[in-house]
């Protein structure tokens, strides 16, 4: 009789590196001793003042106790005109919200899904790297591959887009762009993102869009919608996400717009793996969220920007240079030179187990990732200022180390 003792017989599974959330479980086993004095980098949702006007719509969506009959895993229809509103308002960008607007159980998830709706066994799929761990593996849930195409401050994208589509062996299917970038940071201009539809149009490819940040831009104001280039809404799918900036990260409300044959195949499928969609409360949250409290992610970026301007002076006179991150909840820093050989994830468990701090290492982004800390604007001020005082001591400890001649790049434990 078959007997399966190890998931990696799975030709898919195998493909698949531990995702970021496993590796952060194993740094938090590694760090168990400091307790409650753990500090924390490594999530961009920080506790804190949820809008008032999503409150009372939860509260009384909990209390309602008629079950709804009519669930619908694009939505209801009431989350999906309002997500429209808030479209036009906030982008100029008109969408239908009976063909063109989907609900999602966060960004992640709507992608995934999309890219299983669009992508067949054995097609590519153009996404960045580093980036979020779905961006680059969710082709491969799909039977695909996905073609690095390097992100980054100082990084020209479209020398990146030309030069992985020309290394391709065979033709890319799609494209997903992530700006602001996660983990990155990087910010697309207007006229990058009119570069990018003109380049997809050119090759016949689809666009996937995650604006999970665009609310998130330290100076300049907000980051710009690729629903808002001319021929951007022939191919684009664009996702949007309520968890940072409205601080409803639990909830896992994000919302996908754009073509329609784009929205209807994932609609398709989402409806086999969620047919349920969200939960009435999260719906009534989304509602109110994007009816009545326009102004708060203004305010939830001005908190991140204080964040960030802490940890980069903070650290800094630590001694380990963050760059100032223009947007995102998240500052990509690079390791000390000293101790750069660890590797990332060496360097994030020491940064664990001997610290008492928790960041996510570059790695966990993809390989161009590696040789970086992904740290997340979390903490307040008080608790950046004592991770750093930790900091200090220890990074002239450990960099006076004696440097090994070799020293092996530690692999993530498979769970």
């Amino acid at each position: 009789m078959k007997t399966f003792n190890d998931p990696q017989v799975f030709a898919r599974v195998k493909r698949l590196p531990p995702h970021l959330s496993v590796i952060m479980s194993q740094l938090r086993e590694a760090a168990r001793d400091f307790g409650s004095d753990l500090i924390d980098f490594s999530t961009a949702h920080p506790e804190g003042e949820v809008p008032d006007p999503v409150l009372e719509a939860s509260r009384r969506a909990l209390e309602d106790r008629r079950a709804p009959r009519d669930r619908d895993s694009r939505g209801g229809p009431a989350l999906r005109s309002a997500a429209a509103a808030w479209l036009s308002r906030r982008y100029g960008v008109e969408v239908d919200p009976e063909r063109e607007v989907v609900a999602t159980s966060g960004n992640a998830e709507g992608i995934g899904h999309a890219l299983l709706a669009m992508l067949q066994e054995g097609e590519t799929l153009l996404a960045p790297d580093p980036s979020a761990p779905l961006h680059a593996f969710g082709a491969v849930l799909a039977g695909g591959e996905a073609l690095p195409v390097s992100v980054g401050p100082g990084i020209d994208f479209m020398d990146s887009l030309f030069a992985a589509s020309e290394k391709a062996d065979r033709r890319p299917r799609g494209l997903i762009v992530n700006f602001p970038a996660n983990p990155t940071a990087a910010v697309a201009t207007p006229e990058l993102l009119q570069k990018i539809v003109r380049f997809a149009e050119a090759r016949a490819l689809f666009i996937l869009s995650d604006l999970a940040y665009g609310d998130l831009v330290f100076d300049g104001g907000r980051a710009p919608s690729l629903l808002q280039v001319p021929g951007a809404r022939e191919r684009t799918l664009e996702f949007f996400s309520l968890s940072t900036s409205y601080r409803l990260g639990g909830l896992r409300i994000g919302l996908a717009a754009g073509n329609h044959a784009l929205a209807s195949a994932l609609f398709r499928v989402k409806s086999y793996l969620d047919p349920g969609g969200l939960p009435a409360v999260s719906q009534a949250a989304a509602v109110a969220a994007l009816t009545s409290c326009d102004e708060f992610p203004d305010k939830v970026c001005t908190s991140y920007r204080q964040r960030r301007d802490a940890l980069v002076r903070h650290f800094g006179a630590a001694g380990w240079a963050v760059p100032a991150p223009p947007a995102t909840p998240f500052a990509f820093a690079p390791i000390p030179e000293p101790l750069r050989h660890h590797g990332s994830l060496e360097f994030t468990r020491r940064l664990a187990r001997e610290v008492g701090v928790l960041a996510a290492p570059g790695i966990a982004f993809g390989g161009a990732g590696e040789g970086h800390v992904r740290l997340a604007l979390l903490e307040e001020e008080e608790r950046i200022r004592i991770a750093a005082e930790r900091l200090e001591p220890w990074l002239k400890k450990t960099s006076a180390e004696p440097r090994p001649s070799h020293t092996p790049v530690p692999r993530p434990e498979r769970a």
